[in-house]
């Protein structure tokens, strides 16, 4: 069978996309894109078979009932967030528990940088985000919004900016006060008084893995259900194919005699990752994630963006579930 897989090229995806590794019983049409493009049109339109999908609009469709896909333990993004958090230097906000009451932009609500950051902002720095007025928008195009319908229940401030405002001028301008996304805003660059909350981001975010053991998931790999439901022996072969690309990306960390990566010092860091983090850091599967994904649903919740309770095993194919 021909489908499409629509992610990110990373090195965990790269050797299913350049064919060293290959999905048993199927051929695949990669189409590659960013994230926010790629989930727009899968959640949307249904536009792939296979598709990289961010974790926090599958729980909310999941919660909603009538998904399009179901997922796979699988995750090809994985990222600490404390780095995610950009605030204006002239407002005396020098700790986190200084964004309470304050005026934030992020991308979407909804989109998982932003989940991980206001669950990190309750549960270890006791700020209540819904003290918080959350303003959305396109970081530096106009007119973006989300993903998803989203209605919040009462006691939650969300709203977008105005038509023909983005959020990196409004943070230049003194219009919001700090900015939460996954990608750094301009103007910081263009010299506007905005820097990172957490100076040292790698100290904090390794403190955080140490008190909570959390790497946190940011996308999953899903299945459109009809895809799934025609051809039964396809999740648990993703499973496999996508934990072989790995391996092999794992392997070319290691690599000395000639760097497969362009960083001096490849091997010295994953050396150092896996003594933080354990010999996996990047570890598919349910069973072991699954604390993870319970607090990610947590979250979910407390944000407002689910109103029941969901179990983590709802989320996944179950024929994946064991592996």
């Amino acid at each position: 069978m021909r489908l499409t897989l629509a992610c990110v090229a990373t090195d965990r995806t790269r050797p299913l996309i350049d064919g060293r590794v290959a999905v048993e019983g199927a051929d695949l049409a990669f189409e590659p894109g960013e994230p926010e493009t790629i989930f727009r049109r899968a959640l949307r339109e249904g536009a792939f078979a296979v598709t990289e999908l961010s974790m926090s609009s599958h729980i909310l469709t999941t919660t909603r009932g009538g998904a399009a896909y179901t997922a796979i333990p699988i995750w090809p993004s994985r990222a600490f967030r404390h780095g995610a958090i950009f605030v204006r230097t002239d407002r005396g906000i020098t700790r986190p528990e200084d964004l309470a009451g304050r005026t934030i932009g992020v991308p979407e609500y909804q989109m998982t940088a932003a989940l991980w950051v206001r669950a990190i902002l309750r549960s270890a720095h006791g700020v209540d985000t819904r003290t918080i007025r959350w303003r959305t928008g396109g970081l530096v195009q106009p007119g973006i919004d989300e993903r998803l319908a989203l209605s919040l229940p009462p006691g939650h401030d969300l709203a977008p900016i105005a038509n023909g405002e983005t959020l990196d001028a409004l943070l230049a301008s003194g219009g919001i006060d700090a900015y939460v996304g996954p990608r750094p805003p301009p103007c910081i660059e263009k010299g506007a008084p905005v820097a990172r909350l957490f100076a040292d981001v790698r100290g904090a975010e390794s403190a955080w893995f140490r008190a909570t053991g959390f790497f946190p998931i940011m996308h999953c790999i899903a299945i459109r259900k009809d895809v799934a439901e025609a051809n039964p022996g396809l999740p648990r072969a993703l499973v496999r194919a996508f934990s072989e690309a790995k391996r092999l990306a794992e392997a070319e960390l290691a690599q000395v005699n000639v760097l497969r990566v362009a960083l001096p010092w490849a091997a010295e860091h994953w050396a150092e990752t896996r003594a933080l983090m354990g010999p996996d850091p990047w570890a598919y599967g349910f069973a072991r994630n699954r604390a993870e994904l319970a607090t990610m649903i947590e979250a979910a919740r407390d944000d407002g963006l689910i109103g029941r309770a969901l179990a983590p095993e709802e989320l996944f194919h179950p024929d994946t579930l064991d592996l």
